[in-house]
């Protein structure tokens, strides 16, 4: 598959998510979707956990899907897509077909970090070739705006309100890049919504590596319902996370780290926008107070602490 996606003019032009879904006005997850389906093409299965994008594309008789497609619960789509995964292997293997299709498992915060992880670490640790897709729109937005293992610490959702006592959710957002790594599997990746061509050359790369084992891609999609932003800044908001290091970019590619640009010039903290830029325009945060804002600050320190050491050892 051609990986080389330099610009605008060498995205495809085919469509294989339809418009008309009734994703909110300014969906994160629906454009990530969109340039993950122009970037792997109409030869792949896709299997869909119960979620934002399931609900809004695919209300009958109505469906937004150019490729195959099947809805499952909120918490199998790993083992659903291992097992077509193995199926077209069997076929392929007894001759009855010559299926080239690749599998990409979509879902998002909730049925990963949360209610999906038994079945990710299991696909994962088994090695599957299937492409896991987290898009991450850091809740339970389809039910209401819970909070999820994915929402950052101090944000409001409608499951960790905030008063005097609690200041929007108490934990921290699950590290789950640290954990699909440590399956040891050949690729994984962050991508944003704001940076398409990143974006799909990433997919393209996950999708050559599962002939030798699974591939995981991280998607930052924000949610303006949920995020209580303008409908028009969704993409200005997702590219602020990445431009104030809320966000890193990297690959782990079989083995080695590397950080994407921007991401590559922010070791260097002068070089990230000041973190108050990103918080800011969002409502769940509406409520900080300057020493909640030096905790999230010193949050992203330390992360960023962690992904040089990272880039020391593996880059």
């Amino acid at each position: 598959m051609k990986i080389g996606i330099r610009t605008i003019w060498d995205i495809p032009k085919e469509e294989y998510f339809g418009p008309g879904q009734l994703t909110c006005a300014g969906c994160g997850p629906s454009l990530a979707v969109r340039h993950i389906l122009k970037a792997a093409g109409p030869d792949v299965i896709v299997v869909n956990a119960t979620g934002c994008i399931e609900v809004t594309s695919t209300q009958y008789p109505y469906t937004a899907w150019g490729v195959p497609y099947i809805h499952v619960a909120f918490e199998n789509a790993a083992a659903v897509a291992s097992g077509i995964e193995a199926a077209i292997k069997a076929l392929n293997r007894k001759g009855i077909a010559n299926a080239k299709a690749k599998v990409i498992a979509l879902a998002g915060d909730g049925g990963t970090y949360d209610i999906g992880m038994q079945a990710l670490s299991g696909m994962l640790e088994r090695g599957h070739g299937v492409l896991y897709v987290l898009y991450d729109n850091e809740a339970y937005m389809n039910t209401g705006i819970q909070r999820s293992g994915g929402t950052p610490r101090f944000a409001w959702t409608t499951t960790s309100p905030v008063g005097s006592r609690i200041r929007g959710k108490v934990q921290s957002k699950k590290d789950i890049m640290s954990i699909v790594i440590a399956h040891h599997i050949p690729y994984a990746a962050t991508a944003s919504i704001a940076y398409p061509i990143d974006l799909m050359n990433k997919v393209r790369k996950a999708l050559d590596a599962l002939n030798e084992g699974p591939a995981f891609l991280h998607v930052f999609a924000p949610c303006p319902p949920g995020w209580r932003i303008d409908d028009s800044k969704t993409v200005e908001i997702a590219r602020l996370a990445v431009e104030t290091g809320v966000f890193p970019l990297f690959e782990w590619d079989h083995g080695k780290f590397r950080l994407n640009p921007p991401s590559n010039m922010h070791v260097d903290k002068s070089k990230r926008k000041p973190l108050i830029n990103y918080l800011k325009p969002q409502g769940r945060f509406a409520h900080l107070k300057e020493e909640e804002i030096k905790a999230m600050e010193a949050e992203v320190d330390g992360y960023w602490d962690y992904l040089t050491r990272l880039l020391k050892a593996f880059g």
